[in-house]
This record gives C-alpha cells, structure tokens and sequence, in this order.
C-alpha cells in the first residue's frame, strides 16, 4: 500500500483517543472511508475494520472480518498486521467465550520469530489459558514476558516461570 493511505490511518488510529465513547460510530466510519480506498480483495481493508470495530466495544463483529483478512492473504501483504491480527483475533474469540480457539491461534506464535509483539502474545495467551483455568500456564507465560525488562531479578523470574509449569509444579 502506499505511504499516504498508511500515513492517513496512522493518523485516524493516532485520534482514536479524542473520539468520545459515544462516538464510536464515527471513528469506524473513518475506517470505513480509508478501507474503502483500497482494492475489493485487500486484506488491509477488513484488517482495519476488524480493529475499528474491536477497539470499539464489538469483538463479535471484528472476529469474521480478521478471519477475512487472513484468508485473504494478509500474512503475504504485511507479515507484522497477519501477527497483531492473530492476536487480536484471539483476543476478540476469548471475549466472546471461545477462549480455546484463542490458545490454539497463538501458541504457534510462541515459535514465531522474535519481534516486537512477542509480549503481546504471550499476555493474550495468557488470558486465554487464564480463561480456560490454566491460571499456572498463563502466570508463567507473562512471568516469562516480563522478566527481560526487570532491572534487577531477570534470572530468577525467568527460572520461576519455567518452574510454574515444569517438573518442580507437578
């Protein structure tokens, strides 16, 4: 896509924030707008929407429309939004209750190569396996994602993660 249409939603996601809740409608709209921009087979397009209607209250209707956007070959147009869309996905079907499809859309993720959004898999992950009452799972996952960034303590969080579902928490 070129650089204005992804300045300009950059821009849109940047107001988010100064859209009141009740004008949620709006701020979709603008989506609406810059995804309509965009050739009918663009998985960017339902990618976007998914987001505008996630971020405003409504994972039910963001579901359909992310799965849309990975069928449709987002991870081959932008590799970075394919990931936050399965994060996001999993997010959205573990706030409708399916909190299972959300443990097995990101655990793969787990083994994917590092980038920035590792921390966000792993506490989506963990929300999910805290749903399905996985509590231990799920500690050790943000333990885990959390100890890099302790100024002191890495070592031992990290190992007392790993200990939360090793052989020591049996």
């Amino acid at each position: 896509m070129d650089s204005d249409w992804e300045d300009r939603v950059d821009a849109a996601w940047a107001s988010f924030e100064e859209y009141a809740e009740e004008d949620a409608a709006a701020f979709r709209a603008v989506i609406d707008a810059l995804a309509a921009e965009l050739a009918e087979d663009s998985p960017l397009g339902p990618f976007e929407r998914a987001c505008a209607w996630d971020s405003t209250g409504h994972p039910d209707r963001a579901v359909p429309l992310y799965r849309q956007a990975l069928d449709g070959g987002l991870a081959r147009a932008d590799g970075y939004r394919a990931r936050r869309a399965r994060i996001q996905l999993a997010s959205s079907l573990r706030n409708t209750g399916r909190a299972a499809e959300g443990v097995r859309l990101l655990t793969p993720e787990l083994d994917a190569p590092p980038d920035e959004l590792d921390d966000a898999v792993r506490a989506c992950l963990a929300l999910c396996l805290s749903d399905l009452g996985r509590d231990r799972e799920g500690l050790s996952l943000v333990l885990g994602a959390l100890a890099p960034h302790l100024p002191r303590y890495r070592r031992s969080m990290a190992a007392y993660a790993r200990l939360l579902v090793g052989p020591a928490a049996e």
